[in-house]
């Protein structure tokens, strides 16, 4: 069973310097609390995975938390660049980060052969694309049985998962709905899996076969309310979409951006505190 924790203990707990970590969530439901709380515990040399890295990744990476990233798409959803992941790609600040780009059918697989526990995975794709010529973990194998030509890439078995979810009951079995990416798979694939979730209940009341991660495959669960914020939880709040125009500005320059997270993060105690901090300013640094 799950053990029901606050969010500062799971991460000192669960998440080492120069782990391997996932924080995934698609559109949705991405776990932008427990972020936070890895800038502010100051973790480092960690390698990310994320199929969609965009906010929370570019201040992970700002921050200097991250020596790698592993990813399949990255930028500010409907506004442009990550400014702090190219900065440190192009210009190594605040300190250098290799990234391996790859396909979302790609990384979504890998998680699958990991959460089975094959060393790689195996699909159809990569005919005519570039992506193999400047990522040589995509490579190409023949099918025994058809002689067909198949890329294969390595399985993703995280050290870390980290996702958020609606609700988890007092068991720690997970319930979470709305557009879904990887989460699941790449929880199973993790050795160890951490779930943040707007509420902690009774009862889940869930339909039949609704739970797809049950307490037994998650090792701590902990209640952030708004935990997704400022993506959106489906059924709980919208996505603030004027934090996702304003974050452009505030993630072009250096200075700007190392003083936002000094006051929106490192100097407040936990993610109730960066709310109480954030609907001050309207999420816009001043």
């Amino acid at each position: 069973m799950a053990d029901i924790i606050e969010l500062r203990e799971a991460i000192a707990t669960h998440v080492s310097d120069g782990d391997f970590v996932a924080l995934e969530g698609f559109t949705h439901l991405i776990p932008f609390a427990a972020g936070h709380e890895l800038i502010r515990q100051r973790r480092r040399r960690l390698t990310l995975a994320r199929m969609t890295p965009d906010l929370i990744y570019d201040q992970l990476i700002g921050a200097g938390c991250a020596d790698a990233l592993i990813y399949s798409w990255g930028g500010n959803p409907g506004v442009g660049s990550l400014h702090r992941l190219r900065d440190a790609i192009e210009h190594g600040w605040p300190r250098p980060l290799s990234a391996r780009e790859h396909s979302h059918a790609d990384l979504a697989n890998a998680y699958v052969a990991g959460a089975a526990g094959l060393p790689f995975a195996v699909l159809r794709a990569y005919a005519g694309s570039d992506l193999p010529k400047v990522n040589p973990q995509i490579r190409f194998i023949e099918c025994p049985f058809t002689a067909e030509r198949l890329a294969a890439v390595p399985a993703l078995r995280p050290d870390v998962t980290v996702i958020h979810a609606q609700k988890a009951d007092r068991k720690g079995n997970v319930l979470l709905w709305g557009i879904l990416g990887v989460q699941k798979e790449a929880a199973l694939a993790a050795r160890r899996v951490i779930v943040t979730v707007e509420e902690i209940v009774d009862d889940l009341d869930a339909w039949p076969n609704a739970c797809i991660l049950p307490g037994w495959t998650i090792d701590a669960v902990c209640a952030v309310s708004g935990g997704a914020f400022p993506s959106y939880a489906h059924g709980y709040y919208a996505r603030d979409s004027r934090f996702y125009t304003a974050w452009d500005a505030i993630a072009r320059d250096r200075e700007t951006f190392s003083d936002w997270i000094e006051r929106y993060v490192l100097a407040t105690d936990d993610f109730a505190g960066f709310r109480r901090k954030f609907d001050e300013t309207h999420g816009v640094a001043a």
